[in-house]
């Protein structure tokens, strides 16, 4: 009888199989943080879906009594109305990870333009315009500003789309989120909380086929850069050439003014059309859309990122050593 007794005890210290374990940190503060829920969440059929659940201690700790399912295994804690993840990769322990949450903000500090980016695609039917912007938090809390969003962008007249914009966190996989017009004309914004690091927004819309552009920068604190396929070039007051992106081939040009017009000449694309139409915001990551109409356009705007990037930064080097 002593003997069970002292299994049973051994037993009992012991942390449950399988169980997934962790702490969550403040990081704006660096303590633990109580009171935090955290569930484990994996993508199924009707989009993500919650495994298990539980809340931090009083010291931070946290315990889901589960197995880490099969990739992606996703721990998602929501913490002053914002959500922050942690990927748990294959192979991984399950134990000691460390759920990161910080303080909110609306500082301008923690929301800085570190990227804006339009793409155009003239064909014969219709201009497809992709605009990429990336915002950067180099602080240790959340900007979230419930009144003015994180971005704001201008949508020219008779766009068809725009409207739904591919978010895509540091710590998160692409969602999308309805872009709100503003009371200026043709003026959207998007509230989305901006974690520490950067945060992308992918706005795509079409025109009807034209041989010019027009569009307006709503802010002005990081160059435009227009971005046409090899087979395209741009001409206008206010735009400089940056030359070709060595891969693609894509001729990169520096907007100055903060309204401009261009005119076009040549038609040509970068892909095939994903079959991309924007969809309406669930709060959900939707793994239909990721892998459909996300995923498959990832490596080449990320390559012309890449691209853009470096070039520029050899322009910025050029005019320094003159």
């Amino acid at each position: 009888m002593k003997r069970r007794a002292i299994t049973f005890l051994i037993a009992a210290a012991l942390p449950a199989f399988g169980a997934i374990q962790g702490t969550v940190v403040n990081s704006t503060t660096g303590k633990p943080e109580p009171g935090v829920p955290v569930s484990l969440l994996h993508p199924g059929e009707n989009g993500m879906q919650v495994l298990g659940s539980a809340k931090s201690g009083p010291d931070g700790t946290f315990t889901i009594d589960k197995d880490v399912p099969s990739p992606p295994a996703l721990l998602q804690a929501v913490y002053k109305g914002s959500t922050y993840n942690l990927i748990i990769p294959p192979g991984s322990p399950s134990t000691g990870l460390k759920l990161n949450v910080y303080e909110t903000t609306t500082g301008a500090a923690a929301n800085k333009l570190a990227m804006d980016m339009v793409i155009l695609e003239p064909g014969p039917d219709s201009l497809r315009v992709s605009e990429r912007f990336e915002l950067e938090n180099p602080t240790e809390t959340t900007f979230e500003d419930p009144v003015k969003g994180s971005l704001q962008f201008y949508l020219p007249e008779k766009a068809d789309g725009g409207t739904s914009v591919t978010v895509q966190a540091p710590d998160g996989m692409p969602i999308q989120r309805n872009a709100e017009k503003l009371g200026r004309s043709r003026e959207y914004d998007v509230k989305y909380p901006l974690k520490p690091g950067k945060t992308s927004f992918d706005v795509r819309y079409n025109l009807p086929a034209t041989d010019t552009f027009s569009s307006r920068r709503i802010r002005t604190d990081f160059p435009t850069r227009l971005v046409t396929p090899s087979s395209v070039t741009l001409s206008g007051d206010g735009i400089s050439s940056l030359g070709q992106e060595p891969q693609t081939q894509a001729h990169i040009y520096e907007v100055a003014k903060s309204a401009y017009e261009v005119k076009i000449t040549g038609t040509g694309a970068f892909r095939q059309d994903d079959n991309g139409g924007a969809q309406e915001d669930t709060g959900q990551p939707k793994v239909e859309e990721i892998n459909a109409r996300v995923y498959t356009r990832l490596y080449w705007v990320l390559g012309l990122t890449l691209g853009i990037l470096g070039l520029g930064g050899a322009l910025l080097y050029r005019r320094g050593e003159a």
